[in-house]
């Protein structure tokens, strides 16, 4: 399967690793919290993603220095790049999909995202 300028996504594992690299930035390391909400990931599931991206060296993990109890995930420069084209891959598809659709269509949709949004906080 080809998506998004050859972002192929074969595996389920591979799918998880890509929801990751798509929600890291640069400089801004994230709690395994904030990501098991930003992946929509079990806190289990995602450790053993995080196992692989850092044995990849993609991202590492440090102590949270604002709680000591937990970690923090951070991209390394090769995941830096991974991540960049992660980014480009998605952003290629949305303008496609956004090209071959009405504003109007585009607009009903993030308003049905919204109130997705509004009615499933704090359900997960």
């Amino acid at each position: 399967m080809r998506v998004a300028g050859g972002l192929a996504l074969v595996a389920v594992a591979v799918l998880a690793e890509v929801n990751v690299l798509a929600q890291l930035r640069p400089g801004t390391p994230r709690s395994i919290g904030e990501l098991a909400v930003a992946t929509g990931q079990r806190p289990s599931t995602l450790t053993g993603v995080l196992d692989r991206l850092e044995r990849r060296r993609l991202v590492r993990r440090r102590v949270n220095p604002a709680d000591r109890r937990s970690f923090t995930i951070a991209l390394t420069a090769s995941g830096e790049r991974a991540a960049t084209r992660v980014h480009a891959a998605f952003a290629a598809l949305d303008a496609r999909v956004r090209a071959d659709l009405p504003p109007s269509a585009t607009d009903g949709f993030h308003h049905v995202l919204d109130a997705l949004e509004l009615h499933t906080k704090g359900t997960t």
